[in-house]
C-alpha cells in the first residue's frame, strides 16, 4: 500500500490479517479474467444490453440469498446516492459497454483500453480521497501499463480489420465509470459491508437493463444449454462472488493500491484462453505479462521510511564509573544503604 494511503477505517471496521485482502484481490482477478473467456463465449448467442441484463440478474438473486441471511444496517440517504450511482455505472453502464465495445474490437485491445482506469482510479483517490500519488506507484503505473499494452499488440494485426472507433469509445467509456465508481465505493465501505453494497448495486444495476428484458427471454430461449450455463456462471462468479471480494479488498486497501492489481487480469485471460477456447498467446504476449507483473509489485512497494537516529545518552556503566566516589560507601551498594545496622 502506498505511503500515506490508510485502509478505510471506522467503528464497524474489523481488523483482519493482511493475508485475507491479497487473498480476495487473487479470487476477484482470476474470476474477472475468466469473465472475458465467457463473454467471447457468448457474443454469438447474446446481445450487450441481454447478457449484462442476465449477468446481473442472477448475480442479484445469488447476492440477495446470502444478504438477507444477515441483519444489515439501512443505508442513509446520501449512502443511497452513492449506491445507486455506483450501480447504474459499474454495473449498467459498465458492463453494457464491455460487452458492445467487445463485439466491435478484438479481445486485446479491450483489455488494454479497459487497464485505463487503474491510472484514472490513481489521479481521482490522489485528488478526492486524500491518497498520494508516490513514485512507487508511478513507475509501477508506467511499467504495468507497458506491459498489457504489450500484451493488447501482441494479439492484434496479422491482416486483421482495424478497430472500430465506436468500439475503442464504448471500451473507454466503460474504463471511465469504472474509475469513478470505485471512489464512490470507498467511504461506503467503512460503514457498510462489502456484500451489502455489492448485493445492492447490483441489483440496481439490474433494474437499469431492464430495457433488454424482452431480448433476453428470445435469446435465452435459443441460445444453447452450455451458453445459458454461462450466462450463469457470469452471474454467480464473476458478478456475485468477485465484486464482493473487491469490495472487501478496498475496504482494507487504498484505491490506488488496489486498481493497479487488475493490470494482472489481461496475462490471466491468457492463460484461461488457453486453457479454455485454445488459444495459443504469441510469445510477446508474455513478455507483455512479465512486465505487468514487475509493474504491480513495484506499485505496491512502500517506500522506505527513514528511521530517526537514537538519542545518545549516559552510559550507566560509565555513569557509575565517573561518579564521584562517597567516602565510606560500599561498591554496588543501593545509595542510602549506609549508615543501616548501625554501621
Amino acid at each position: 500500500m502506498p505511503e500515506a494511503a490508510q485502509p478505510v477505517t471506522g467503528p464497524d471496521t474489523p481488523a483482519v490479517p493482511g493475508v485475507l485482502p491479497l487473498l480476495a484481490v487473487g479470487v476477484t482477478l482470476v474470476l474477472w479474467a475468466s469473465a472475458f473467456v465467457g463473454i467471447r463465449h457468448l457474443a454469438d448467442d447474446f446481445s450487450a444490453g441481454a447478457l449484462s441484463l442476465g449477468r446481473l440478474a442472477v448475480g442479484a438473486v445469488a447476492l440477495g440469498l446470502a444478504a438477507l441471511a444477515q441483519g444489515m444496517p439501512r443505508p442513509t440517504r446520501r449512502q443511497w446516492a452513492s449506491i445507486a450511482a455506483i450501480g447504474v455505472l459499474w454495473f449498467g453502464v459498465y458492463n453494457v459497454s464491455l460487452n458492445a465495445g467487445e463485439q466491435r474490437v478484438d479481445a486485446g485491445t479491450a483489455s488494454l483500453l479497459i487497464q485505463v482506469s487503474p491510472v484514472l482510479i490513481a489521479l481521482l483517490a490522489a485528488a478526492f480521497l486524500g491518497e498520494r500519488f508516490t513514485w512507487t506507484l508511478s513507475v509501477g503505473l508506467v511499467l504495468a501499463f507497458a506491459g498489457v499494452a504489450v500484451i493488447g499488440l501482441s494479439g492484434s494485426g496479422d491482416g486483421a480489420a482495424p478497430n472500430d472507433l465506436l468500439g475503442v469509445v464504448l471500451c473507454l467509456v466503460a474504463a471511465a465509470v469504472y474509475a469513478v465508481s470505485v471512489i464512490l465505493q470507498k467511504p461506503l465501505l467503512a460503514q457498510l459491508s462489502a456484500l451489502q453494497v455489492t448485493w445492492l448495486a447490483c441489483t440496481i444495476g439490474a433494474l437499469a437493463c431492464l430495457p433488454w428484458a424482452g431480448q433476453l427471454v428470445e435469446q435465452a430461449g435459443r441460445a444453447p444449454l452450455s451458453s445459458s450455463l454461462w450466462l450463469v456462471y457470469l452471474g454467480v462468479f464473476p458478478t456475485a462472488i468477485a465484486f464482493t471480494t473487491y469490495a472487501f479488498a478496498l475496504r482494507h486497501m487504498s484505491a490506488s493500491s488496489l486498481g493497479v492489481t487488475t493490470y494482472l487480469v489481461p496475462p490471466l485471460t491468457i492463460v484461461l484462453g488457453w486453457l479454455l477456447l485454445d488459444e495459443v498467446p504469441p510469445v510477446a504476449a508474455y513478455v507483455g505479462g512479465a512486465l505487468a507483473l514487475v509493474g504491480v509489485g513495484v506499485a505496491r512497494r512502500r517506500p522506505r521510511k527513514r528511521e530517526a537516529a537514537p538519542i545518545a545518552g549516559p552510559d550507566p556503566a560509565e555513569a557509575a564509573v565517573q561518579a564521584p566516589a562517597v567516602p565510606g560507601a560500599v561498591p554496588g551498594a543501593v545509595p542510602g544503604d549506609a549508615g543501616r545496622d548501625g554501621r
